[in-house]
């Protein structure tokens, strides 16, 4: 049993994103508090205690996502390591531009919140 910290964060999905992630707006969810530094979400045999880690951030969280809750259509949610462009990214209600975008490290409690800002009509 290991005995890793965990972070417990709140993530949204809106503007359509919800759609991607089995139409539910709103999870909760628990990560690793520290990660590979290359934000591997899954580990396997190969995976060492040498391995660099780092502490976990909205990056990581991004790749967990994609991962773990996205049902479909990956390429509507990420693009190049990171968020596609059109996505608004909301840590504690501030934009992340402000907040280190992907580099920003999550503490347990944190709300996270993907607008897609890409509407048809």
């Amino acid at each position: 049993m290991s005995t890793t910290s965990t972070i417990k964060l709140k993530v949204e999905f809106s503007g359509g994103l919800e759609l991607l992630f089995s139409n539910q707006r709103s999870h909760r969810i628990e990560i690793p508090a520290v990660v590979p530094s290359d934000n591997s979400t899954i580990i396997d045999a190969t995976s060492k205690a040498g391995d660099k880690t780092k502490s976990a951030d909205v990056t990581y969280l991004m790749y967990h996502l994609r991962d773990h809750l996205l049902k479909e259509r990956v390429e509507l949610f990420m693009e190049a390591g990171t968020v596609r462009p059109g996505i608004l990214v909301l840590i504690n209600d501030t934009d992340w531009e402000l907040e280190g975008e992907g580099e920003y490290v999550l503490k347990d409690g944190d709300e996270i919140v993907f607008i897609s800002t890409l509407h048809g009509g």
